[in-house]
């Protein structure tokens, strides 16, 4: 497949507890895998991946219950663990890894398990810290209520006003929107993210056991409590250093994080 100029080949890979994991490549370099969070899926990482072919073999994959990927009941976030570490054996054994969001926190829990990984991108993980409140108690298993009731609008309306922290009168507005459907085709994975941030504090310890050089990353266009969180993330990491880009809320421009990934990962 072509894309913007970039030459994208597609397969899937079979995770240990044999679900098949769709990703695609395209470059040439050292491996990095994009992780990404909530409503994303591989098209949604592309743009980042493009910026970055020049120096890297970039894999974008579908998590588990997204685009072309299988699921296996019940979730769990080892079951993820594991489907990047399938990703990892065939990228040839060891690999960058780049998470965006509750991915970033996924990213971190491969790293913290000693899995071979080369370096460590973190975009804004959402742990909860300092005077920011944590997650709504309960609110995976409220999300997967409402899928199983039919209800994927609302949970994407939960999800947005409770884990994101959206005005509800925002999210009202969004409704109508076109990219309204494409929420709620992933509206089902939303309680995956919410498991992987879990009731949202940061695992100090969990992260002290991260042994390789990491970045974590945060936009300027971001509010203090992901911003904070990126800090705190960078603090409890011991090889970590943090590093603030200019962007909009949650998001940076391809054209200027993939540079920063580069210099940060590369040297």
């Amino acid at each position: 497949m072509t894309s913007n100029g970039t030459i994208w080949t597609t397969d899937t890979v079979r995770s240990a507890d044999g679900t098949s994991i769709a990703y695609e490549t395209a470059g040439d370099g050292p491996p990095i895998i994009l992780v990404g969070g909530a409503f994303n899926d591989r098209s949604t990482t592309r743009p980042l991946a493009a910026e970055l072919a020049a120096d890297f073999s970039v894999y974008g994959y579908d998590r588990r219950g997204r685009g072309d990927s299988g699921d296996t009941a019940p979730y769990a976030v080892q079951r993820e663990i594991d489907d990047v570490a399938a990703l990892i054996d065939r990228a040839g054994g060891a690999a960058y890894l780049y998470g965006l969001s509750s991915g970033a926190i996924l990213a971190a829990y491969v790293a913290a398990e000693g899995l071979p990984v080369t370096g460590l991108a973190l975009f804004e993980p959402p742990f909860q810290v300092g005077p920011h409140g944590g997650a709504e108690p309960g609110l995976a298993g409220q999300l997967t209520e409402l899928v199983s009731a039919g209800r994927r609008g609302d949970a994407v309306a939960l999800f947005l006003t409770a884990a994101v922290r959206v005005p509800a009168e925002a999210v009202a507005g969004m409704r109508g929107r076109p990219e309204w459907a494409w929420m709620e085709g992933l509206a089902h994975t939303l309680a995956y993210d919410t498991t992987v941030t879990g009731e949202g504090g940061l695992p100090a310890a969990r992260l002290a056991t991260i042994a390789v050089p990491t970045v974590v990353l945060d936009s300027t266009g971001s509010p203090d409590r992901l911003r904070d969180a990126a800090a705190a993330t960078a603090g409890a990491i011991p090889r970590a250093t943090r590093l603030s880009l200019a962007g909009g809320f949650h998001e940076v421009p391809p054209a200027v994080l993939a540079p920063a990934l580069r210099d940060a990962l590369l040297g």
